[in-house]
């Protein structure tokens, strides 16, 4: 496997996604990946530290630039808990949970390298649905932690590795009826 790929993809993606979103500094943007499926494997069975490396190197880094907080989420052991710098918890009143994740118990390696290398990780139960966008790399269920109406998007892209990728972002629920205008840089 090619990690540097698997960085230049996972950037492209995200810089894509955050194009179409049009995401505010301070939004957060959730990311689950399964680095089994990554490499080609199953969802669980293969976990492979190096290419949640590469993910994270890919992603990351375009975040910061933007002021946009991830949020990344742990595998179905730890209840899809979600790792975030102390400072998105703070901003946001997330509760912390007591839990350290691992790449082959609970957690899974994206999870893992994540609280390796925030600058201050926390894990959190829940981020309450507050998610602005996302990528789901190789079917880790994103969904419970983006806002309550989920817009899929099409990007370049389909695939990180070999794992699909399905991409999200919200926008704010359409209410008034047919006799409504609504704010065409919000749909």
């Amino acid at each position: 496997m090619d990690f540097k790929e698997i960085t230049e993809q996972s950037k492209q993606a995200v810089t894509e996604i955050l194009e179409k979103a049009n995401l505010a500094p301070g939004s957060i943007f959730v990311v689950g990946c399964s680095s089994s499926e990554i490499l080609g494997d199953q969802i669980g069975t293969a976990t492979n530290l190096d290419s949640a490396n590469a993910v994270f190197d890919g992603i990351v880094p375009v975040l910061e630039e933007k002021g946009i907080f991830m949020a990344a989420q742990c595998c179905e052991h730890l209840n899809r808990a979600l790792v975030v710098e102390r400072e998105t918890m703070e901003k946001y009143g997330f509760e912390q949970v007591n839990a350290i994740p691992q790449p082959n118990h609970a957690g899974g390696a994206f999870a893992t390298v994540c609280y390796q290398r925030f600058k201050n990780p926390v894990l959190v139960e829940s981020i309450n649905g507050k998610a602005d966008a996302g990528i789901d790399i190789g079917g880790t269920m994103i969904g419970m932690h983006l806002h309550s109406v989920v817009v899929p998007m099409r990007i370049s892209l389909r695939k990180i590795g070999a794992a699909p990728i399905i991409c999200a972002r919200h926008r704010p629920k359409y209410v008034g009826g047919q006799r409504a205008i609504y704010d065409e840089n919000l749909m």
